[in-house]
């Protein structure tokens, strides 16, 4: 990989605009839409604050128990890192407003035949 190759500008756009797609599906609690933001395969791993999924029939699965958010969530130092055209990690901290935990998540995209698709996920949240 060349050095052009790394975060090329129309790369990071685009999983800057997914990543906050994703999020606004987050906060609606929109199942379907968060399903289909990851790869069906069930090598797709998720690991949730009190929960983890290993394949997109338990993330599924998962997402039909999970109840309506009830709080905000203020995103700060959103990274997005691109690696050629079909690989990018986005990191980013937040805060949740019905705790004061510190919460840090981390997503790595890779673009599919039928577009851009989670296959890795990471949520903690820690006293900061």
């Amino acid at each position: 990989m060349t050095g052009g190759d790394v975060d090329r500008p129309d790369v990071v756009a685009e999983i800057t605009r997914i990543f906050h797609e994703y999020e606004a599906a987050l906060l609606r609690n929109d199942a379907a839409a968060l399903n289909d933001y990851f790869w069906r395969d069930a090598r797709v791993t998720r690991y949730g604050i009190g929960d983890r999924q290993l394949g997109h029939s338990e993330l599924v699965a998962y997402r039909a128990t999970v109840p309506p958010v009830a709080y905000t969530r203020q995103l700060h130092d959103l990274r997005i890192a691109a690696f050629g055209q079909d690989v990018a990690v986005a990191q980013v901290e937040f805060e949740r407003s019905d705790t004061s935990l510190h919460g840090f998540q981390t997503q790595t995209w890779v673009r599919f035949d039928d577009g851009w698709k989670i296959v890795a996920a990471h949520v903690s949240m820690i006293p900061f």
